[in-house]
């Protein structure tokens, strides 16, 4: 215990040795101070002795104090030492001597702000004048930095701001006696500057006033007198308490004093707020007299005050959000004062407009704050459209109309471009949605109670805002309606169901109240019509006014100045009795009944038209007029004062019957001033947006369109390159957000502005247009912005694909193009374009100019535009495609100029290079390819570079393409036969290299052709163009499908023996090409029994008979192609057929032939190349047909052989009786034919051989020629027959050894017949 009782002494030890120390520094401080202050006073006679040093209590603030505030309020002290002690309070201030935790802080710092506002020195110079005001400013400012400063209240802080703009106003004016006229007459401009006005605590102390903006406090005057006269300077505030409690409203004035002795918050603000921009109304001040204009007043006042507001707001703005009723405040000060004072037509000088459009501009900077005040004024129904005014003030401004470009024009546009960069950089900060979903109004809902669920969260708050401001632009649609035909223009808004099917009093009188553009007289007539529904709208209408705690006069100013008050007396009335019904309802204040009410309201709008009319001689006296209201009241008297009150504030401040109509931005007046307080009340949450782009479609579509313009007006008229590079960063950032937002109209219209700027589409006038666009910044400037644009944003170009693409036909044709454009692009090294040189000697300025111009197309990246294609999207790659195909132009069959030849065959190697590169997706781009090629070929009666190029391009496009689009090949395919439509001097021309494309797409994509429509295509192209010059390389591309069968399909087969046959028979080129040809038709029979395999393997039983059945007929035309080769009269060749024709037909093992077409190839095939090779024999002279007795030979033993070989089969049929007859009688005529006039030794021996083995083998192989039956007889005593006269010789010997193993009887008797 005793341990922890010297602890604690010890720490109270410490504590109070670190108290004394900082006693100690305060006291060190406070005593240097003194001494500076007392080292000038004793410099003069008069406080030569008169202080002395004496003791301080330095640990209370208001004591030490205390000695500085006396010589600073002291009126005998002069600049010096006034000068001197400011400067010392200053160093107490600013080293935090004072904060918050300092003893009696809160009468230190009130005591200190009286002192300095109440300052008074002699003026001995105006330089040392000068000097203390500075100083006084200086700690004005180094008391709302101070840590204490929280002590301060509302009051104070009115004072301390009052108290710098007259020091700032009074340093600089001239006129010193008018500066001193100004200040001590500035009472009245004085309590507008602090007077509360927030509808919250400030409306007790307008009653009184009359809507005049004055109020109980009455800031003292800062004045100033000469030295000579022994005079002082003085600034000082307090508060007027003589005029508090006049006429029964005390409660409400001490409840406003209560408010502004507060500590400093919102209210100061509102004053503070109030008074800069009542500094702003210039025709307030210009109309005044000279005893209400208490500030001499001259365009710096508004000039001071802008710098100061948008100080306010750029400094306090984040801090708005929290206080949504200052939102009101804002709305006025851009729809009242700022907008007004930017434009010349509302009287405001060059430079008010000047900084007035600084102003906005830093406003418009700043960017979070544009998107905030779009979402809580444009998007609310009762607030003005502020952000889309701004946007069309500041394009306006941009204008340069019969004028040069100035530095207003330059920035306004800044304020533009910093909005549209604002948007720019939000677009990577996501919540863009890619599809922008329409606001849709499905049914009735009264559209001014829709309330936001949760003003916090964007997904609540967004689709909040976008449905209001849609509500809000069908309100302004349904009020133009209205202003053509009331009935017409409720009936529209019934069917965009803004109102409800059956209408309501309650619905049309908000839409007459929230409704803004609304012909006001219409509205006044239909308010006071007598029609009961009409009646209803009034009284619903009146109910929707806020008159709480206003007096009469201000109230009816409000009420009128939403319609036009009708002339007929009757209709007054109604109006009047709606109004006054409601006004005593809300503010009965003094009145006894709401006819009370009615009756006054009566007699001010009397009064007014009698103070107001200038036809009145004899106006009314504020007697007349108490005395025109006598009893009224319930029976008795209003108060007098009340009454006087209302006929001055009626007198100076007409209420206009006639309210303001159309568009353009209202006057800021008292009655709406007061009015705008009362709306804050009502105010929804302040919805603040972060750095994600919520709104920026809906801001962007309104903003995109002027930007555009003013963007371009300015750039056309520059000169400077530091506004080009302005005006193309807006472009560039135009661009981005058209492109995030997917606004492919937008895009399209800056694509076009900018295309005007390259003078590329411009005719050429210029001798040298390549060194006049390299000395052209803006020319080139704008020529890389398009087409970065074209690379970057190329997605969403539609339209504007044709101005790019003039611009790249146009560096074409000046030679300006890299070659790699459409070389690259395309995969080939045929184009080229190189730049043209300057003629002769160029000068070094010429050479310069061409540099620039080739550093510029380098910068443009144009190939990029092509190669990269595949990563457009689909429409802007159709619209692409589609330009190129416009710009080429429809082909004339008449001659044309070389220059558009060249062009035409450019925009084609570019369509065709996009077509590559875009292969997966070519079902997109092939039906426009294709006709626009055709169209060349069917229109093109010469050969010239067009055709080919369209002709060799869609080849190559096949080409390409067939590897990766299978399922097009048809397609694709089918598009070749367009060559087939060639006129024949086009086709004379390209035949060879027409074939040479044709076999490399072949070889290439053999493969990928499966169907026999691709084949049929191929086969019929090449044959057409297969001229005797080009049958090399179709022969080439034959043998590469056939040669090992890897390539040859069911779908292809008999298209490619029919080609091969041809070539067989074909006399071009040597015999070795006709027996390769015969070759590769023969080996084609590996693959029928491959395909027969195959398919008793994979297919069902089905499939498998159809494919048997195709094979067979494909088998039957092989044969038959051979047995027509067969008659060639070509020895070798017709020999080499017959040979593989005889294999063709025994080497069918693996082919399951039906037997009846086996009947068929005896009929079609072999006995007919029998024939045709026997009447040969006959008829051709040996010259023609060279050893035909060898080839009659081979036919016989092909004969024999396939009999033979087929004997087994053959036997069981019953057409059998049919076939062997016409084996052994065509085996007889080749016995008797005559070869060269003589009948042929070797075929007298080869014959009757083949038919004694023939005859031999069908008895072996168990076939008789003798059956039980009258046929088998008959075909028994034929073959007898035919065997005695081919070869009598050769019945005994083949019967001899048939007889061995037959019945003797039976062949006797055959033979005895036959002999």
């Amino acid at each position: 215990m005793g341990r922890v009782k010297l602890q604690t002494g010890i720490k109270a030890i410490e504590e109070e040795n670190a108290t004394n120390s900082h006693k100690s520094t305060i006291a060190c401080i406070i005593n240097s101070e003194i001494g500076s202050v007392l080292a000038v006073m004793r410099r003069n006679v008069r406080w030569g002795g008169r202080y002395m040093a004496a003791s301080v209590a330095y640990h209370q603030s208001a004591v030490y104090l205390q000695p500085f505030l006396d010589v600073i309020r002291s009126d005998e002290t002069g600049a010096p030492i006034t000068g001197v002690a400011l400067s010392s309070v200053y160093n107490i201030l600013t080293v935090d001597v004072i904060h918050q935790n300092t003893v009696n802080v809160d009468d230190a710092m009130h005591m200190l702000v009286d002192a300095i506002t109440s300052c008074r020195f002699e003026v001995t110079d105006p330089a040392s004048e000068e000097v203390v005001l500075m100083k006084i400013l200086q700690v004005l400012l180094a008391c709302m930095r101070s840590k204490a400063s929280v002590m301060l209240s509302n009051q104070h802080v009115c004072t301390i701001v009052n108290t710098c703009f007259r020091i700032v106003h009074q340093a600089g004016t001239k006129d010193v006696h008018r500066t001193e006229s100004a200040l001590v007459n500035g009472n009245n401009t004085v309590k507008r500057e602090v007077a509360g006005v927030n509808n919250e605590y400030a409306f007790g102390s307008r009653h009184l006033e009359n809507g005049s903006l004055n109020s109980e406090y009455d800031l003292q005057q800062l004045s100033t007198i000469p030295a000579s006269n022994d005079s002082s300077v003085r600034a000082a505030s307090g508060i007027d308490e003589t005029t508090i409690g006049a006429f029964g409203r005390k409660e409400a004035v001490q409840y406003d004093l209560h408010l502004m002795t507060e500590p400093y918050g919102v209210p100061c603000m509102v004053e503070i707020f109030h008074f800069l921009c009542s500094l702003l109304n210039v025709s307030e001040h210009m109309g005044m007299g000279p005893r209400s204009n208490t500030i001499a007043f001259d365009e710096d006042v508004p000039l001071f005050s802008l710098v100061l507001i948008n100080s306010v707001i750029e400094l306090g703005g984040v801090s708005i959000q929290h206080h949504p009723k200052l939102l009101n405040l804002l709305e006025a000060f851009f729809s009242c004062v700022i907008l007004r004072l930017a434009q010349s037509r509302y009287g405001a000088s060059y430079q008010q407009q000047e900084v007035a459009m600084e102003a906005l501009v830093d406003f418009c900077r700043q960017k979070n704050f544009m998107v905030e005040m779009y979402a809580n004024l444009d998007c609310d129904i009762t607030c003005s459209n502020v952000f889309e005014e701004l946007a069309n003030l500041l394009s306006k401004s941009a204008f340069p109309v019969n004028c040069p470009l100035s530095s207003f024009h330059i920035l306004a546009l800044d304020g533009l471009i910093a909005v549209i960069q604002g948007i720019a950089e939000r677009v990577g900060n996501g919540s863009v949605s890619s599809a922008h979903t329409p606001v849709n109004l499905e049914e009735y809902t009264p559209f001014w109670m829709v309330k936001c669920d949760n003003y916090s969260d964007p997904n609540h708050w967004v689709p909040f805002v976008r449905r209001r401001k849609y509500i809000k632009r069908r309100l302004t649609i349904g009020a133009d309606h209205f202003n053509h035909d009331p009935k017409k223009g409720l009936e529209f808004l019934q069917g965009t169901h803004l109102l409800p099917d059956k209408l309501d009093p309650q619905s049309v009188a908000c839409f007459f109240r929230y409704t803004a553009g609304l012909d006001k007289n219409l509205v006044g007539d239909f308010l006071g019509n007598h029609d009961e529904f009409c009646v209803q709208v009034l009284h619903k209408f009146a109910g929707t006014f806020d008159f709480q705690d206003m007096n009469l006069d201000t109230a009816l100013r409000l009420f009128l100045e939403t319609f036009r008050l009708p002339g007929e007396s009757q209709k007054i009335q109604r109006v009047l009795e709606a109004f006054s019904e409601r006004y005593y309802e809300q503010s009965p204040l003094i009145l006894a009944n709401k006819d009370a009410a009615l009756l006054l309201s009566y007699s001010i709008i009397m009064l007014n038209t009698d103070q107001q009319n200038v036809q009145v001689k004899k106006k009314m006296t504020e007697e007349d007029f108490i005395r025109n209201n006598r009893h009224i009241n319930g029976g008795s008297d209003l108060p007098r004062e009340f009454l006087a009150e209302l006929y001055h504030s009626i007198c100076k401040n007409e209420i206009r019957t006639t309210p303001e109509q159309g568009a353009g931005y209202p006057e800021m007046t008292p009655c709406r001033w007061i009015g705008l307080m009362h709306k804050s009340k009502k105010n929804a949450p302040f919805i603040v947006s972060d750095s994600r782009a919520y709104l920026d479609h809906d801001m962007f579509a309104i903003i995109s369109g002027p930007t555009i313009a003013a963007i371009s007006v300015v750039f056309d008229h520059a000169e400077h390159e530091e506004v080009y590079q302005t005006c193309i960063d807006g472009f560039l950032a135009i661009a981005k957000i058209s492109a995030c937002h997917h606004l492919e109209d937008v895009l399209d219209d800056l694509v076009v502005s900018l295309c005007k700027f390259t003078t590329l589409l411009n005719p050429s006038s210029v001798e040298e247009p390549v060194l006049a666009f390299g000395d052209d910044t803006k020319a080139r400037m704008s020529t890389v912005t398009v087409f970065t644009i074209a690379n970057r944003y190329g997605d969403y170009i539609r339209t504007g694909w044709r101005n790019i693409l003039d611009c790249i036909l146009r560096l074409n044709k000046l030679g300006l193009l890299p070659a790699r454009v459409a070389s690259n692009a395309a995969d080939e090294s045929e184009f080229s374009a190189d730049a043209e040189e300057p003629r002769s000697q160029p000068t070094e300025q010429q050479l310069a100019a061409h540099q620039r111009t080739l550093q510029t197309i380098q910068k443009c990246h144009i190939d990029g535009i092509f190669t990269e294609s595949k990563f457009l999207q689909p429409d802007s790659l159709l619209q692409l495609a589609r330009a190129l195909i416009g710009a080429t132009g429809r082909p004339q069959k008449g001659n044309s100029s070389p220059e558009d030849d060249g062009t035409a065959v450019f925009c084609l190697e570019l369509l065709i290079a996009i077509t590559l590169n875009n292969r997966d997706r070519i079902v997109l781009l092939w039906q426009g390819v294709y006709e626009h090629v055709s169209n060349i070929v069917q229109s093109t009666v010469m050969p010239c570079a067009l055709v080919e190029k369209a002709v060799f391009g869609l080849l190559r496009i096949c080409q390409r393409l067939l590897p990766y689009k299978e399922n097009l090949a048809d397609e694709l395919l089918r598009s070749l036969q367009f060559v087939l439509k060639l006129d024949a001097r086009v086709a004379d021309a390209y035949c060879e290299q027409i074939t040479l494309e044709v076999s490399r797409l072949v070889k290439a994509n053999a493969s990928h052709i499966r169907t026999q429509l691709g084949w049929h295509t191929i086969t019929s192209l090449i044959s057409i163009t297969a001229r005797p010059e080009a049958s090399e390389a179709w022969f080439d591309t034959l043998s590469f499908i056939m040669s090992d069968g890897t390539h040859l399909l069911p779908t292809n087969y008999i298209l490619c023996v029919d080609a091969s046959k041809e070539f067989a028979e074909s006399r071009v080129g040597q015999v070795d090409r006709s027996v390769c040809a015969l070759d590769l038709m023969a080996g084609s029979v590996d693959c029928l029994a491959r395909w027969a395999r195959e398919a008793k393997l994979s297919m069902n039983e089905e499939d498998a008979v159809k494919m048997s059945r195709d094979i067979g007929e494909m088998w039957l035309r092989l044969v038959q192609g051979l047995r027509k080769v067969c008659l060639d009269q070509r020895e070798v060749v017709r020999n080499h057929a017959l040979l593989l024709l005889r294999n063709c037909l025994t080497g069918v093992d693996g082919i399951p032939l039906p037997y009846g077409l086996w009947l068929q190839c005896f009929d079609l095939v072999i006995f007919t190349v029998l024939d045709d090779l026997f009447e040969i024999a006959q008829v051709h002279s040996q010259k023609e047909y060279r050893n035909m007795e060898g080839t009659l030979i081979l036919a016989m033993q092909l004969l024999s052989k396939v009999f033979l070989q087929l004997l087994p089969d053959l036997s069981h049929l019953t057409t059998f009786c049919k076939v062997w007859p016409g084996v052994i009688s065509r085996m007889g005529n080749y016995m008797k034919v005559k070869v060269g006039g003589r009948k042929s030794e070797k075929l007298q021996d080869e014959v009757p051989e083949l038919l004694k083995n023939t005859l031999l083998v069908m008895h072996l192989r168990g076939v008789p020629v003798q059956k039980s039956g009258s046929d088998e007889d008959g075909l028994w005593e034929q073959t007898l027959l035919h065997v005695n006269k081919i070869a009598p010789s050769l019945q005994a010997e083949v019967l001899a050894q048939i007889l061995v193993q037959s019945h003797p009887q039976e062949v006797l008797a055959v033979v005895g017949r036959v002999q």
